[in-house]
């Protein structure tokens, strides 16, 4: 299915990975771990991981302590030896990870060309606090939406649809900008577009629909919408 832009009224922007950098991380845990690069690979996917099966556990916690769960896992999994305390200085790093170069300039152009814009993710409240913060973002943004809202975690489309409710706008009207892939997937079930922020060049998941539209940087998103 094509992007139709004459359809968008609101986007909303998943957070980490598509913000803001979670390979960051990665240099939290070089200075305590001695090959950090698969510890932080398994701690990102178990962290996702957990979030899946809460969706159908009913076993719900704040995605801060979904990820610290999850270190703790990759830490032990790898026989990374490191005290609690310098487990949760590694997992603070969530609160200031590095910002895309692309991210302020376009969601400027985003919004300054009559789009409102939200962030909507897994994060809990006070993680996207300092997200917004960090990222220095907070003037361009009309709210933030959190999962912990509704105590349920993407791909789930009840999230999807919480948003749309929290934006006050019909859910087809509703772009979701996103690199993850089961995060375009949900919100395309939900009755969202999908927009994959590809920065990687990555090949698409050959399981489950297509994005509506494919970038690489927010400012390609700016000139699809022609802004």
């Amino acid at each position: 299915m094509a992007f139709d832009s004459d359809r968008v009224t609101t986007l909303t922007f998943d957070s980490y990975s598509t913000l803001v950098d979670v390979d960051a991380a990665e240099n939290a845990l070089a200075e305590r771990v001695e090959n950090p690069e698969p510890v932080s690979k398994l701690w990102r996917a178990r962290s996702l991981e957990y979030t899946f099966v809460a969706n159908h556990t009913d076993s719900y916690q704040p995605f801060y302590e979904m990820n610290r769960d999850a270190l703790q896992y990759a830490l032990s999994a790898h026989d990374a030896d490191i005290s609690e305390d310098e487990r949760d200085e590694i997992l603070a790093v969530y609160h200031e990870l590095d910002v895309f170069d692309d991210v302020r300039d376009g969601i400027e152009r985003l919004r300054d060309g009559g789009y409102d814009c939200y962030v909507l993710s897994n994060g809990n409240p006070e993680m996207l606090d300092s997200m917004v913060e960090h990222a220095d973002i907070g003037d361009l943004l009309a709210d933030t939406i959190s999962a912990d809202e509704i105590e349920t975690f993407k791909p789930d489309a009840e999230l999807y649809r919480h948003a749309a409710g929290r934006t006050g706008t019909p859910i087809e009207e509703i772009a979701h900008v996103t690199a993850g892939w089961f995060d375009v997937q949900g919100a395309k079930h939900a009755g969202m577009q999908g927009v994959w922020v590809n920065r990687k060049a990555a090949p698409w998941e050959p399981f489950g629909e297509e994005p509506d539209l494919s970038i690489r940087s927010f400012y390609e998103l700016a000139d699809e919408l022609g802004v």
